[in-house]
């Protein structure tokens, strides 16, 4: 049944930016030093009258959501630009009234068509990557969110029940969900504060014997700098996955400057979690480090909260990578490979233990598979695209909402600061860390929270 709370999108307003990084991050063996905001502003009006305006904002990661050999990056990350351009274009032309989750399912059901015509006429001769359409998705789906919570001035969160919504969880998910909605597996306040996940990516000097070329802007530049600085506890670690005796020796050599910097601080625990981008070549690769690691290092191993998506993100051309074995040492996510419910069945069947949230795939998307992951017991963790300004407080607020989520990854401030420095002043306790936590509590403004 329709709903005096549904909306129509009236108007859409996009732009974009670029910013260049602090520092380059490597990771998956690839080089990244800048980045490409896609801004989506629009307006909507509920049936009774109400009117609200929302904004989205993603970095266009196509470094990260289109990995390729055959396609240059200046035209991935312009054709990724284009199909968010376009997307965002069509709507207000959905001829549909009803709550974001419905206009989000009717607009995703045009994103290939987009995606191969913008491809097309930008003479991109292989396929447009699902993530990558889901990433440059990203900021409408999360205006379209943002303007509905805002229209009622209500926070977003708290308006995914039964009340608000016009179908259940069924709907888009599969039977299991039947009269079950998003409020039962989000919180309706957000949580005050939680620790953040910083990245050491594979090129970030551990100590001042790597620092080579300083960045001298006051900022910390090692990580034995930046445990004491921000108190952190969270260690997030890039790892090449095709140089086994590296990545032992990498994480070992995390964990003696963590150590140090810990001791200075009377800090006596913390965490890691490894990342290895699918770069690994097969599980075995996997339970060879694992082992090398307990042996050189077993603190280090107790340390490790999870690991995130160790092989290739095509799981299907790939089933020989069951995760069963390794995920009884440690959770074991899957990030990259996550682009549907199809998927994540898929990884439940391959042994994955875990699911990594982004709000780049789209705030829907993120919410979804949020519920699903509950529903089946499974870890769940909400990661960074380096994302600066709203585009972090969108993953806060998403990680803040989840009931199970202990973390939030955050690389903005270590990368592109210069994407913080309107947001921080607005919202301080979330870009000045204190004690290794970002202050969540502040999230709780109409719409996506701030």
């Amino acid at each position: 049944m329709a709903k005096p709370t549904d909306i129509r999108i009236r108007d859409v307003r996009i732009s974009a930016e670029h910013i260049n990084y602090r520092t380059p991050i490597k990771f998956g063996g690839r080089v990244v030093n800048d980045v490409t905001l896609l801004n989506v502003a629009l307006d909507v009006e509920t049936a009774d009258g109400r009117r609200g305006s929302g904004f989205g904002s993603m970095p266009m990661g196509n470094v990260w959501a289109w990995p390729t050999s055959i396609t240059s990056g200046d035209a991935t990350l312009q054709a990724m630009v284009d199909i968010g351009t376009a997307i965002a274009e069509a709507a207000p032309q959905l001829d549909l009234s009803g709550h974001p989750l419905e206009l989000t399912a009717a607009a995703h059901s045009q994103y290939a068509g987009i995606a191969s015509t913008i491809a097309q006429k930008a003479n991109v001769t292989e396929a447009v990557p699902k993530l990558a359409t889901l990433v440059a998705a990203s900021p409408v789906e999360a205006a379209i969110h943002d303007a509905y919570g805002k229209a009622l001035g209500l926070n977003s969160y708290n308006v995914l029940g039964a009340d608000f919504a016009n179908t259940d969880l069924a709907t888009y998910l599969s039977a299991e969900f039947a009269g079950e909605y998003l409020d039962r597996y989000t919180l309706r306040t957000p949580q005050p504060q939680m620790p953040l996940y910083h990245l050491i990516g594979a090129l970030d000097p551990l100590d001042q014997d790597e620092l080579q070329n300083p960045v001298g802007d006051g900022l910390p530049e090692t990580l034995g700098d930046w445990i004491i600085a921000d108190g952190l506890t969270h260690l997030k670690i890039k790892l090449n996955g095709d140089n086994l005796d590296w990545d032992v020796a990498r994480v070992a050599k995390i964990d003696a400057v963590a150590i140090d910097a810990q001791t200075k601080r009377g800090c006596k625990a913390w965490q890691y979690s490894l990342d290895f981008n699918e770069r690994c070549p097969n599980v075995q690769y996997i339970l060879d480090f694992l082992a090398k690691l307990s042996e050189s290092s077993p603190e280090a191993l107790d340390r490790v909260q999870y690991i995130e998506q160790p092989t290739s993100r095509d799981l299907r051309a790939n089933p020989e990578n069951r995760m069963h074995a390794a995920a009884k040492i440690k959770p074991v996510v899957i990030d990259e490979s996550l682009i549907d419910y199809e998927s994540l069945l898929l990884a439940r069947e391959q042994g994955y233990s875990g699911v990594a949230l982004k709000a780049c795939k789209g705030q829907s998307e993120a919410l979804l598979m949020g519920a699903a992951a509950q529903k089946f017991g499974m870890f769940l963790c909400v990661q960074d695209l380096t994302c600066p300004g709203a585009s972090f407080l969108h993953s806060a607020s998403l990680a803040a909402r989840m009931p199970t989520i202990a973390a939030i990854e955050g690389n903005g401030r270590q990368y592109c600061p210069a994407g913080n420095t309107e947001w921080a002043k607005r919202y301080p306790s979330m870009f000045d860390i204190t004690q290794g936590y970002v202050g969540t509590a502040v999230l709780t403004e109409p719409g996506l929270g701030y």
